[in-house]
C-alpha cells in the first residue's frame, strides 16, 4: 500500500514539474514576443529599415507559431471546448462576456443554453442546430475571450481553436461600447493563424535540396523584392527554394505562405444591442463592410424575411450549394438534397460523385444536369463542370461488358487464341 502510494506521489511530482516547466517556457516566449514588438514599434518605418522590420516580423510569425504548438506529453490538464461535427457547415460565435451570444443562440436554433446578466455565463462550448432551406447547420456558443487571449488568458487558445474548425465567424459586439473592440478580437484571432475575409495569396514556394533561391515575379511588387525574400527565409533557415509571386503580395502575405499553417476563414461583424442607439448610429453600423446590426432583446433583423436579416446573410457568406438527384426514368428526388460548399471541398461534379460514393469518380462517365449551371437542359457535363445551388444531376457510369457478351468492333477483351490442332471440327451438314 505504501509502495502504490509513493509511485502516486511521485507520478504526480513528475506532472507537476513537467507543468512548471512548460509554463515556464510559455513565458519565456511570450516575453520575447513582446521585446520584438516593442523594437517593432520604436523602430522608423523607412526605405533603409523595411528589410530589419521584414525580419523581425518572421521571427515574431515564429514565436507566435510556437507559442501555439500543443505541450508535451505530461502538458496542461485543461481539456478543449471541441463538439463532434455535425449538419452541413459550422458557425461559431464569438466576442467579449456579456455581449448576448447565448441568447442569439437561443434565438436562432431554440437550444436552452444560460444567459444572465453577469459575465462569462458560458463556461463551455453549447451547440445548436439551424434548420434552413433543408440544410443544417451547426451554430456553436463559446466562452467570451478577453484581451491576451492569444497567450493563453482565460482558455483563449482553447476557444479560439474551435474557431479555427467553423466555416463561418460571427464575432458579436456591443453596439454601445467602443469601435476599438473589433479591433482588439481580430488582432487576437490573427496572433493565433488566423485570417478574417481574406482570401490566401497566390504565390507558389517549393523548398529544395540544392541549387538555391529563385524568385520570379509575374507581377511588379511594391513591397517585396528579392532581398526581402531571401531575409526573410534565412530566418527560417531556407537557402535553397522557388518563390513563384503572381500577384503584389505584402511581407505578412510572404511570411503566411512559408508558414503554411495559416486559417482562412469569413467572418460577418454582428453589433448586438442596437435597441440603445440612435437611428444615426445603426445606420452607420449597416454600411459597415461585412456588419450587421441586430437586437436580440427586441428581436430586430433577426429573422423578419427580408433579405437583409441576419439568417439571410449567414446563408450569402456561407455558400451552401444544394444539389438534387435523379435516377434514370424517375422524377427528381427534392426531399434531402446533398450539400456541398467551397469550405468543404468544392462544387464541382468531381466533389459530388465522391459525396455520392468513394469509387464513383472511376466509374463515372458523365453527368446530366438541370439548373442554372447548364446551357441547356439537361446538358452533358463532365467532372470539371462547376454546379450552382438547386441544380439536379442525374450520373451515367461506365458500361463494361465482358468478352463473352460483345461480338465483333464492340468485344473489349482480347480473342483467345486457339491452336489449329485443338479447333473442333463442325459436325457435317445432313443431307
Amino acid at each position: 500500500m505504501c509502495d502504490t502510494g509513493s509511485r502516486n506521489f511521485h507520478g504526480r511530482r513528475r506532472l507537476d514539474t513537467a507543468n512548471t516547466a512548460n509554463n515556464t517556457d510559455s513565458m519565456g516566449v511570450i516575453e520575447k514576443i513582446k521585446e520584438i514588438e516593442a523594437e517593432m514599434a520604436r523602430t522608423q518605418k523607412n526605405k533603409a529599415t523595411e528589410y530589419h522590420l521584414g525580419q523581425l516580423k518572421a521571427k515574431l510569425a515564429k514565436l507566435r507559431t510556437e507559442l501555439q504548438e500543443p505541450a508535451g506529453k505530461a502538458g496542461s490538464s485543461e481539456q478543449g471546448f471541441e463538439v463532434q461535427k455535425y449538419g452541413d457547415g459550422r458557425v461559431a460565435l464569438i466576442g467579449f462576456p456579456s455581449v448576448g451570444k447565448s441568447t442569439l443562440l437561443n434565438k436562432l436554433t431554440g437550444t436552452d443554453s444560460e444567459a444572465a446578466a453577469y459575465e462569462f455565463t458560458t463556461l463551455t462550448c453549447v451547440p445548436g442546430t439551424i434548420h434552413m432551406r433543408g440544410t443544417k447547420i451547426q451554430m456553436l456558443d463559446l466562452p467570451g475571450i478577453i484581451e491576451g487571449a492569444s497567450e493563453g488568458k482565460g482558455r483563449g487558445r482553447q476557444v479560439i481553436a474551435v474557431c479555427k474548425s467553423a466555416d463561418l465567424l460571427l464575432m458579436v459586439l456591443d453596439a454601445g461600447k467602443p469601435h476599438y473592440h473589433k479591433e482588439i478580437l481580430t488582432k487576437e484571432l490573427e496572433s493565433c493563424g488566423m485570417r478574417l475575409n481574406k482570401k490566401p495569396p497566390n504565390v507558389t514556394y517549393r523548398k529544395k535540396k540544392t541549387g538555391g533561391l529563385t524568385v520570379t515575379s509575374l507581377v511588379p511588387q511594391s513591397v517585396v523584392d528579392e532581398k526581402m525574400v531571401q531575409r526573410i527565409l534565412s530566418e527560417y533557415r531556407v537557402h535553397n527554394a522557388d518563390v513563384v509571386l503572381k500577384e503584389d503580395i505584402s511581407v505578412d502575405d510572404l511570411i503566411d505562405v512559408i508558414e503554411g499553417n495559416r486559417k482562412y476563414v469569413k467572418c460577418l461583424y454582428v453589433y448586438n444591442k442596437i435597441d440603445v442607439c440612435s437611428i444615426e448610429e445603426v445606420d452607420e453600423i449597416a454600411r459597415r463592410p461585412n456588419s450587421i446590426p441586430v437586437s436580440c432583446y427586441a428581436d430586430l433583423n433577426l429573422d423578419d424575411g427580408s433579405s437583409y436579416d441576419l439568417l439571410h446573410r449567414i446563408w450569402d457568406m456561407m455558400g451552401l450549394v444544394r444539389i438534387y438527384t435523379k435516377k434514370t426514368g424517375n422524377k427528381p428526388d427534392f426531399g434531402d438534397p446533398v450539400v456541398l460548399s467551397e469550405d468543404r471541398g468544392g462544387t464541382t461534379l468531381k466533389h459530388f460523385c465522391k459525396y455520392i460514393h468513394r469509387n464513383m469518380v472511376e466509374e463515372f462517365n458523365y453527368g446530366l444536369v438541370w439548373g442554372t449551371s447548364s446551357k441547356h437542359m439537361p446538358q452533358r457535363c463532365g467532372l470539371s463542370h462547376r454546379l450552382h445551388d438547386e441544380d439536379v444531376v442525374q450520373l451515367v457510369k461506365k458500361k463494361v461488358i465482358g468478352g463473352s457478351e460483345a461480338r465483333g468492333r464492340f468485344r473489349q477483351g482480347q480473342k483467345e487464341y486457339v491452336r489449329t490442332v485443338d479447333r473442333v471440327k463442325k459436325a457435317a451438314l445432313k443431307t
